[in-house]
């Protein structure tokens, strides 16, 4: 039996005893007698009566233990031209010193402190400040209009909010001050302080009273520096907002005890990252990779996070990525598929990544989206390394499936996300809930408990957890998505539930299709919506962004896609229409706003969207789409 084997049947036969095995990974004020209590609803507790600071495990016990030298964060921002390495010890001093700051504003332990902020070692800092001393963080993407922090403002009834005054694109400076000022007066609910961050690129104008500047608050901290404050395990750590369906988002709550457990177990054994290795997850610090793969797991793994201020392409230029890892000697990535789309449509031989020295990249991780074959390829051939897809959710902290090359590294099916990890019972549900044999779609769920480092629930709102996943099959997180298990136990990944589109009865995969374009040599970049058709009930229309310098006029593309999806998928998938599209729009995350592209078909345009990266493509796609519906 393999090793992963062992684990993943120890992990499911008895998950209390495999549980208190990982509980050593962590240091505790006070070690958990209490494992797991299923008792507990609507989900169960793990560890709950343990104690410990999340702070301490990521920060104070390495400079303890004489690592204090190490390298921590390798903060890069070709945006700015600026670098600069912070070590263990000077972190420690840093977020000490801005605790105190905190405290010196009246934050304590259960306070509630929200962090608008861009790409800076600043962010992980009030990040980890506010672990230090019990309060919870909101951290909310600095994308987001005024209109949506707002709604997470009045959500999460924050004492003190923490922004800068600017982030930097590669081609704007967009203010971030008068957004939280025109949030903050629209709220329902008013804070103490704001604390502003100023940047050169652009000062921001201070509310006299309410507002007061960063460095004024860790100087004040510098002069009392605050130690760790002990929390229980089962204290909320941070709260992150999810989209919801009603419009409303849903504030998944993460707790300290379970989610270092996670953390530390994760690094080591789907990562392969352990103390002094060099760890980059090309995400954002305001989703949730951010949370788990940019500051908390690294940090508790003892490694060194590079926190980029980027782009993959334009920053400047195709190389970016591979300029990073040989700068800092990376020895595992994590980035979503569509930034690797995004270097391959600009340099599609890879010729920028014969420029670098890539000999330190051990592993290459994919999240985000399904990673289509033909980007795998590609990844594979230009790096020579194992290119893992994995899949997770923000509600989930961490991967739910995975190659866990820590472990060992097993065969690799395209398409696949590989295997359950030991912690997760994935299971195919019908719409009945029995349970679908090998090879047949249905809906991914996870029969309960949920691991560790996986929800605690729903902020202010304990009855939407079990209205939104635990309701529709009894004993039974949803996941929201589709897909299958093959007969080797691989679980294939389709896409969102609503991703599915109903063919003259027949319930077809976007995401298939979407496979299949994807192998043409002349597409960068494809998506698959579904547009309403009197006849068949709906019909799929492909969405096609071609690679630089491609040569094909649209009907030869149109005829040879077509026949791609006949003879892979069938004539049932009545694949017959393409669409050749400048960009698509998309999430900072990397995520292909499907749900945008259909509302736009269907006459139901909502307007930009919150999370956009691109907003200027919908104004090139909206005629384009109208006319093909």
């Amino acid at each position: 039996m393999s090793l992963y084997q062992q684990a993943y049947r120890a992990s499911l036969a008895d998950p209390e005893q495999f549980w208190d095995q990982q509980v050593s990974l962590i240091d505790w004020v006070e070690r958990p007698h209490s494992v797991l209590d299923q008792t507990a609803k609507p989900l169960a507790r793990w560890f709950p009566d343990g104690r410990l600071n999340t702070c301490f495990n990521a920060l104070d016990r390495h400079v303890a233990q004489g690592r204090g030298s190490q390298a921590a964060i390798h903060y890069d921002s070709p945006v700015t031209g600026t670098r600069r390495t912070l070590t263990y010890g000077q972190l420690l001093d840093d977020v000490s010193a801005f605790a105190g700051g905190l405290a010196s504003l009246g934050v304590d332990t259960g306070d509630r402190v929200l962090i608008y902020m861009p790409m800076l070692p600043h962010t992980a800092v009030a990040m980890l400040a506010c672990a230090r001393l019990g309060a919870v963080h909101c951290v909310v993407f600095g994308g987001f209009a005024a209109a949506e922090l707002r709604s997470r403002i009045e959500d999460f009834r924050p004492k003190v909010v923490i922004t800068a005054s600017c982030g930097i694109e590669p081609k704007r400076i967009v203010e971030y001050k008068p957004i939280v000022d025109e949030a903050l007066a629209a709220a329902g609910h008013r804070v103490q302080r704001c604390i502003v961050l100023q940047r050169p690129q652009a000062e921001a104008l201070m509310v006299p009273g309410r507002d007061i500047d960063w460095e004024d608050v860790h100087d004040t901290g510098r002069a009392a520096p605050t130690g760790c404050r002990t929390v229980a395990s089962d204290d909320p750590l941070y709260v992150l907002h999810t989209s919801g369906t009603t419009g409303k988002p849903k504030g998944i709550v993460r707790d300290n005890g379970r989610h270092a457990v996670a953390m530390a177990w994760s690094m080591k054994n789907i990562y392969g990252i352990g103390p002094g290795d060099v760890w980059w997850a090309a995400s954002d610090l305001g989703w949730v990779v951010g949370h788990s793969y940019i500051v908390y797991a690294p940090l508790i793994a003892g490694a060194t996070t590079v926190l980029y201020e980027g782009k993959p392409v334009g920053t400047p230029d195709a190389g970016a990525f591979w300029r990073v890892i040989q700068d800092y000697q990376v020895s595992g990535l994590l980035t979503a598929p569509t930034s690797l789309r995004a270097i391959r449509r600009e340099d599609p031989q890879a010729a920028e990544a014969d420029r670098y020295d890539l000999s330190g990249l051990r592993n290459l991780f994919l999240a985000g989206e399904r990673l289509d074959p033909e980007t795998y390829a590609w990844a594979c051939e230009v790096l020579g390394i194992p290119v893992t897809d994995h899949w997770w959710q923000t509600e989930t902290g961490w991967p739910i499936a995975a190659n866990p090359r820590g472990l060992e590294s097993l065969p690799v099916k395209p398409g696949s996300s590989t295997v359950p990890v030991p912690g997760y019972d994935v299971r195919i549900l019908d719409a009945a809930g029995r349970e679908a044999p090998a090879n047949t779609e249905g809906a991914v769920c996870l029969k309960l408990p949920l691991p560790p480092g996986t929800l605690a629930g729903i902020w202010g709102d304990p009855r939407r957890l079990e209205r939104s996943y635990l309701s529709t099959f009894p004993g039974y997180y949803l996941t929201g998505d589709g897909g299958y298990i093959d007969e080797d136990g691989y679980v294939h990944i389709l896409g969102r539930s609503d991703d599915i589109i109903n063919v003259a009865g027949h319930r077809l995969s976007t995401g298939a299709m979407e496979a299949v374009l994807a192998q043409h040599p002349m597409v960068a970049e494809c998506a698959v919506v579904g547009i309403d058709d009197a006849l068949k009930g709906q019909l799929p229309l492909g969405l096609v962004v071609l690679k630089t310098g491609a040569a094909i006029d649209s009907g030869t593309l149109q005829a040879e896609l077509v026949r791609q999806v006949r003879a892979t998928i069938g004539a049932v998938a009545a694949f017959r229409k393409v669409l050749v599209v400048p960009s698509l729009p998309k999430t900072r995350s990397g995520k292909i706003l499907r749900k945008t592209l259909r509302e736009i078909i269907a006459g139901q345009d909502t307007g930009v969207p919150p999370t956009i990266e691109n907003p200027e493509v919908l104004q090139l796609l909206r005629p384009l789409l109208a006319a093909s519906s």
